[in-house]
């Protein structure tokens, strides 16, 4: 059975957004004026012959050295449902809660200026939104029935990535970064409120603060083609978004994240919908982590010293984690997260091992030889730190949870 077809809305929720919802489509540019004519042009003929729903064009240039803001003018000049916006700072972030936050339409979206997504997955987006089966909706090029074409570092680094929400934060989509979202106006609008980021960390921590305050989230597979001539920097980018989980997961631990939203009911043609609530997470909880965390801080120096006499220091990092990750556990598993039954819980904390493993051996690597044992320690307890609240998160939403025994 072809996965894309079964996933499109029935002819009720075709009537039923038809009827409701208007749509501002938001394209955010920096430096594209070669790119701009042609985008808008395709999309604008795709919407007119294709697309049910009321629609707008959004062009928001945020800090073009180049002719982008004239072209997007002109653009604007020549379709009656195009409009531009400008502002004088850039950053993905910035656009969309600039134009998500002024905008008229009932549903707002938006898209990247490549048009790397096939726009045929454009209204089966929109629809699940219109229809009230969920507040906001994705684009994935991860799941089944998606289709995509690019280099294997950015595959690698994408799975890396979103591997790492789905099991550090318990998150239930799979692509966090695809350019293509809907989302039901009166419901982002809240949390773009909560939301720090101005760059590409916007978009995952829009969909963390959405899960984690209990709205739904609908994922449609895309084909999508990488752009070569993508202003990405992978490397930078990747480091920004580790700190912004860091800050993300601190957030959530001191209950800083909770935003007052309206939830749409389940609809009758989705009756097994449920509103999640959300998730508590205490301060003594976080104090009884930080407490054993110290405790295993210590116990991992006065293992690793003695073993590096004797073995490397991957090996050593290796003995050291072991023995101490083991007590530190068994002891959040008694005193901070409470029982659960051990089998499921080691079999998940063995995942987690392998990640915090794989990262603190590659900062002891780093350190020169000659440096020697205590400054090995130092990198090791540093990285460790970094990981901290991302492990916190981890532990309380997977390797502890109750709801995925």
């Amino acid at each position: 059975m072809d996965t894309r077809a079964a996933m499109e809305p029935g002819p009720r929720v075709l009537d039923t957004a038809a009827r409701l919802a208007s749509v501002d489509i938001v394209i955010p540019v920096l430096n594209e004026e070669r790119a701009l004519p042609g985008c808008v042009s395709t999309l604008a003929d795709f919407l007119d012959e294709r697309f049910p729903l009321p629609w707008r064009i959004t062009i928001v240039d945020n800090g073009s050295t180049d002719a982008t803001w004239p072209v997007a003018t002109a653009l604007a000049a020549e379709y009656e449902r195009v409009h531009a916006h400008r502002l004088d700072i850039r950053g993905r972030g910035a656009a969309l809660r600039a134009a998500w936050q002024d905008s008229p339409a009932d549903i707002v979206a938006y898209m990247d200026v490549d048009l790397s997504t096939d726009l045929d997955a454009l209204f089966p987006l929109v629809a699940s939104v219109a229809s009230g089966h969920s507040e906001i909706a994705i684009g994935t090029r991860l799941a089944p029935g998606s289709r995509t074409r690019r280099s294997v570092r950015r595959e690698l680094v994408s799975r890396g990535y979103n591997a790492l929400l789905r099991y550090g934060f318990g998150a239930g989509f799979s692509d966090a970064q695809c350019g293509f979202k809907a989302a039901r106006t009166e419901v982002v609008r809240p949390l773009m409120d909560k939301i720090e980021d101005d760059a590409w960390f916007f978009d995952t921590e829009l969909l963390l603060l959405a899960e984690h305050n209990g709205l739904r989230v609908h994922e449609v597979p895309v084909d999508w083609i990488e752009d070569i001539d993508s202003r990405v920097r992978v490397v930078k980018t990747a480091i920004d978004d580790l700190k912004g989980l860091a800050r993300v997961a601190w957030s959530m631990s001191m209950g800083r994240a909770r935003v007052e939203v309206t939830r749409s009911e389940p609809t009758p043609t989705h009756p097994d919908a449920v509103v999640a609530r959300p998730r508590a997470v205490t301060m003594a909880k976080f104090t009884s982590f930080a407490a054993i965390g110290v405790i295993s801080g210590i116990l991992y120096t006065l293992l690793y010293l003695p073993l590096r006499e004797i073995w490397s220091p991957a090996t050593a990092n290796l003995g050291a984690l072991v023995l101490a990750g083991f007590m530190n556990i068994e002891a959040n598993r008694r005193w901070t997260f409470g029982a659960i039954r051990r089998t499921t819980m080691h079999i998940r904390a063995a995942v987690l091992f392998l990640a915090n493993y794989a990262l603190t051996t590659a900062a002891v690597l780093a350190v020169p030889p000659e440096a020697g044992p205590t400054a090995e320690v130092g990198a090791v307890v540093a990285t460790y730190c970094l990981l901290t609240l991302l492990r916190f998160t981890a532990l309380d939403r997977w390797v502890f949870s109750r709801t995925r025994n």
